[in-house]
């Protein structure tokens, strides 16, 4: 009897953490068996390898890493996460939510390649490694916050002048700019539920995105 797994996921500034814990804490109210959690897990020590390469000692610029190498660490952490925090909860019925996931190694690692065959070379490997080699399971429902570009570059940005850290991604804007478009790519293959976060150039008010993405889930939870 597994569970369900809902993973959020868009580009930076898209209210990933926000919507995913108000969904959360949403179901709990309604007596659902829920848990949420958060990729990478930073709590963990097996994110040791994840902030290395995110901190830029690895190299300074995501492509210095290739993407199998840096999938591998990403995968790792999800495979501890997994086995020591919530797969007894998921096979025995619980609802994970989760703030990213597989899913976001794919956007990230796929912008390395400029050749379409060589990135959907790679995205066969990368489920292959996730859900087949290292039994994690597969999302029931990604949800992905659409969030225009142009927004996301000004919220980065903004988050950075309060005094928050960019990683190696969010210092390369043009790399932004390619996982923006990785993600509207990966929506249209797999199907994800996109939602559009911006109304007339301006972000939607946090409940009616609310609304919509209970919605989505609530036509999930009902076919489980």
């Amino acid at each position: 009897m597994k569970g369900a797994l809902i993973v959020f996921e868009g580009i930076d500034g898209s209210g990933k953490a926000t919507q995913s814990s108000l969904l959360t804490k949403k179901l709990k109210q309604e007596g659902k068996s829920v848990m949420h959690i958060s990729f990478p897990d930073y709590a963990s020590p097996a994110s040791s390898l994840v902030k290395m390469y995110l901190n830029g000692d690895f190299g300074s610029k995501p492509t210095d890493v290739n993407p199998h190498a840096a999938s591998l660490l990403y995968a790792l952490d999800r495979f501890a996460s997994y086995r020591t925090k919530w797969k007894e909860f998921y096979l025995s019925g619980g609802i994970v939510i989760a703030d990213r996931y597989t899913t976001s190694n794919m956007v990230h690692q796929m912008t390395k390649y400029s050749n379409v065959t060589e990135r959907d070379s790679f995205l066969c490997w990368l489920e292959d490694l996730e859900y087949n080699k290292l039994e994690l399971p597969q999302p029931d429902l990604v949800v992905l916050l659409d969030v225009p570009l142009s927004v996301s570059k000004k919220l980065v940005l903004e988050r950075a002048k309060e005094g928050g850290s960019m990683d190696i991604h969010e210092q390369h804007l043009d790399y932004l700019s390619q996982c923006y478009e990785a993600y509207q790519q990966l929506c249209d293959k797999y199907h994800w539920q996109r939602i559009a976060c911006t109304e007339d150039g301006e972000l939607r008010l946090i409940e009616d995105i609310t609304k919509e993405v209970v919605e989505v889930v609530d036509s999930l939870l009902v076919t489980l």
